[in-house]
């Protein structure tokens, strides 16, 4: 790898690395070490393969699913018992229920399953096309849909802040940030 590559990929991960641990974090269910070891995995491979990277996010990002992916398929006739490790308390100004909604969701999302989780975090978080979602796990886009439907119906049981089914407008939007999930 030339120098200026080598300049570019060190930029690259001091402006992005955050984001991307996030969304490993996301996938790994709360579980920061195996999130590192995530992002560490992929951006290993980006950097072996950066001078042939259009879009060096998506590429990471897409080395991240199919890596959690593949773990998850590993581990399918392991019982899960890890416990999601919730966001740090933040100073945000509108603090209260927001945040409580914000933790209980964190919680519910480590009470789905591994499939659910995923799902959830892809199309919702990620904001992923079913299609693409349904690739990237390599199953039927039906499966898909009725995961995602199965995923959120489980998350309004377990955090019924969320609304009702039908409900047409969230009750604000959740993003996540250094700070855990972000409204």
């Amino acid at each position: 790898m030339e120098a200026l590559s080598h300049d570019e990929f060190r930029e690259f991960v001091a402006m992005r690395s955050t984001a991307l641990l996030q969304l490993a974090v996301l996938l790994t269910g709360g579980d920061r070490h195996a999130a590192e070891d995530l992002l560490q995995i992929a951006l290993m491979k980006a950097y072996g393969r950066w001078a042939h990277i259009e879009q060096p996010e998506a590429y990471v990002r897409q080395v991240m699913y199919r890596q959690q992916v593949n773990r998850w398929r590993l581990r399918r006739h392991r019982a899960e018992t890890t416990v999601p490790v919730l966001p740090e308390s933040g100073t945000d100004a509108d603090a209260g229920s927001d945040s409580e909604l914000r933790i209980a969701l964190w919680a519910a999302l480590g009470r789905l399953t591994k499939r659910q989780r995923a799902v959830v975090v892809l199309r919702y978080f990620e904001d992923l096309p079913e299609a693409e979602v349904a690739a990237l796990l390599r199953c039927p886009v039906g499966t898909v849909r009725s995961t995602a439907h199965r995923s959120l119906a489980k998350l309004r049981v377990l955090v019924p802040e969320l609304g009702p089914e039908g409900h047409a407008e969230p009750v604000k939007p959740l993003s996540y940030t250094s700070k855990g999930i972000q409204g």
